[in-house]
């Protein structure tokens, strides 16, 4: 859960670009654009989404590591190793 009010506006603003970027992609698309600026439209969709994770994953890293009970604290390594196992497939 992301708790920090900067940090979530930050979240919410690059979703909304990244939104703002598919709905490109859908007109793009509509009006038989190039598929060489389709793909480099594609592309920056997808690293604007995973800046997006990066940014989230970071928050989390930082929520499991403020835990001085070390049985919570190694609960709370595993929990994030599986999460990032599952960001990066």
């Amino acid at each position: 859960m992301v708790t920090n009010e900067k940090i979530k506006n930050d979240l919410l603003s690059r979703l909304k670009r990244a939104k703002g970027q598919i709905s490109g992609l859908e007109k793009m698309i509509e009006k038989n654009a190039s598929c060489s600026d389709i793909l480099m439209q594609i592309s920056a969709v997808r690293a604007a989404i995973g800046k997006i994770g990066v940014l989230i994953m970071q928050n989390y890293m930082r929520d499991c590591f403020i835990s001085e009970d070390k049985e919570i604290f190694e609960e709370k390594i595993e929990e994030l190793v599986r999460s990032f196992s599952k960001f990066i497939r």
